[in-house]
């Protein structure tokens, strides 16, 4: 299956569902994203489904409802450009021209403040499960989108950026039939070898 998707001049995918949140700020000195980095998110952990993730990004999660959000979502305020849900649907938080709050700490090849310069997508899953195929697909045709609308040079895990602090997309995403799918030379991957 194929999917077209484009990115218009204002940094939004029309197909994609906007959910606009209001964790986001300028990029500085209007800097071109050149780095897309792909985490995996799943709120409550490992449990998918439900709107807990947009509201999270919506700044309106009800941190009562479990002892996880109570225990380390409570007051953090976070974004990401996209999520990308189990039967591939997209949602965008964040314009691609902005900057969105997913990154963190965090240092690629000697560059810091990774925000600063990357789109994040956020892949509905976890460290422990594998990804769907609408997932792959969906993924494959943001990164065609977004690398023909920006400059674009390389595609990163959340781990690569903030080794040690972070483990996602995981061991489940499969970054050859990614790259694969999203035809895309090895040159786009400097942290993967082989």
């Amino acid at each position: 299956m194929s999917i077209g998707l484009t990115v218009g001049a204002d940094g939004w995918v029309s197909a994609a569902r906007a959910l606009p949140s209001p964790n986001f700020e300028a990029r500085p000195d209007g800097a071109a994203p050149t780095l897309i980095v792909i985490h995996n998110i799943s709120l409550p952990p490992g449990e998918f489904g439900g709107s807990a993730i947009a509201d999270l990004f919506l700044n309106r999660l009800d941190c009562d409802a479990h002892p996880y959000y109570d225990a380390h979502l409570r007051g953090l305020r976070v974004s990401s450009h996209f999520v990308i849900r189990r039967d591939g649907v997209l949602e965008q938080f964040v314009s691609c021209n902005e900057r969105a709050w997913h990154a963190g700490l965090s240092n690629f090849f000697g560059r810091e403040r990774c925000n600063d310069f990357s789109i994040g997508v956020e892949l509905e899953g976890s460290d422990d499960t594998a990804f769907e195929v609408p997932q792959y697909e969906t993924l494959a045709a943001l990164v065609k989108a977004l690398v023909a609308r920006y400059p674009i040079d390389a595609l990163v895990g959340h781990s690569d950026i903030a080794p040690g602090r972070k483990t996602d997309p995981g061991p489940h995403f499969d970054w050859q039939r990614f790259a694969q799918d999203a035809a895309l030379p090895a040159r786009y991957f400097p942290y993967r070898h082989g």
